[in-house]
């Protein structure tokens, strides 16, 4: 297998040490949550308005991948396509207020059915080789802390 190809292609150092130095602000608010769950709640929360936050970010993502290579009916439906995080997230939120575990699995869910986008950019060339060794393991790390954080949220 090729070096440029999407399974054995490097993200670069900035990318990695910056994507998962996001994982830090649902992690830390878990932390807080179980050392002192009196004070914590608020931290908790906040990592998973976070991860609500980082679902709407993949939209942008998107956005401004097709945007940089692509006119017409196909721009016009990667833009289609890359709102959708941002009103999943939104829905997310909406539901949050009622059930923080039901928010918290929407916003997951999201994140998770993220990578099927990420994939077909790649597969379009719309993104750099290396996109899924990076989005996977921050993908699917986010959703299992957001997942977390709405279970601790609800105990």
């Amino acid at each position: 297998m090729a070096a440029s190809t999407p399974i054995r292609a490097r993200p670069p150092v900035a990318a990695l040490a910056l994507g998962y130095a996001g994982l830090l602000p649902p992690a830390i608010g878990i932390a807080w949550r179980l050392l002192d769950p009196a004070k914590g709640g608020a931290a908790n929360a906040l990592g998973l308005f976070y991860a609500a936050l980082i679902l709407s970010f993949l939209g942008g993502m998107w956005w401004g991948a097709a945007a940089a290579r692509l006119s017409g009916a196909a721009l016009t439906l990667w833009l289609a396509i890359a709102v959708v995080p941002s009103l999943v997230a939104l829905a997310a939120g909406a539901v949050l207020f009622t059930s923080v575990l039901s928010g918290a699995a929407i916003v997951a869910a999201g994140l998770l059915g993220s990578l099927l986008v990420d994939m077909a950019l790649v597969r379009a060339g719309h993104v750099p080789p290396w996109w899924m060794r990076l989005r996977v393991p921050l993908s699917v790390g986010l959703a299992a802390l957001t997942l977390c954080a709405g279970l601790l949220a609800q105990s």
